[in-house]
């Protein structure tokens, strides 16, 4: 059982069998989601322990909403996507994430909203999920003029 119930507060073997970490952000951390049905499916968490928007402060929640429009357009310009979706659940997992969710035309589930845990998952080599990775990251440096 994980110290606090939160596995992205805890950052245990939960998190790590689901997700993978790509940076951290300003208020946030960008995961690749292991499951890659839509390629470049990411889940972007706030830095601490908040449930709902808005609990954050006008400072938190405009640097929050600041990283997840950066990590979509870095998501975007990686993977070439259709459209980014945006998905905030938190039944289950309380911390508040937002699903990073690129869509193809003509591509899995394109036109209606994705499955959030698919019978059947698209799970990557260590290799491939690097490689995107990678590309996320490249274009998180463009997207932020570093």
């Amino acid at each position: 059982m994980s110290k606090t119930g939160c596995f992205y507060c805890d950052k245990d073997e939960q998190l790590t069998n689901l997700m993978i970490e790509i940076s951290k952000l300003p208020s946030s951390i960008l995961y690749l989601n292991r499951d890659q049905t839509h390629k470049g499916r990411c889940i972007i968490a706030f830095h601490s322990h908040k449930r709902e928007l808005f609990e954050l402060s006008e400072v938190e929640l405009t640097a929050f909403m600041k990283d997840v429009s950066i990590a979509a357009e870095a998501i975007q310009r990686a993977f070439k996507a259709d459209k980014i979706n945006y998905a905030i659940y938190g039944d289950l997992v309380s911390h508040l994430h937002f699903h990073l969710v690129p869509k193809y035309e003509g591509g899995p589930e394109w036109g209606e909203a994705f499955v959030n845990s698919p019978i059947s998952r698209l799970l990557m080599k260590d290799s491939d999920n690097r490689e995107r990775i990678e590309g996320i990251l490249e274009q998180l440096k463009i997207v932020r003029g570093i």
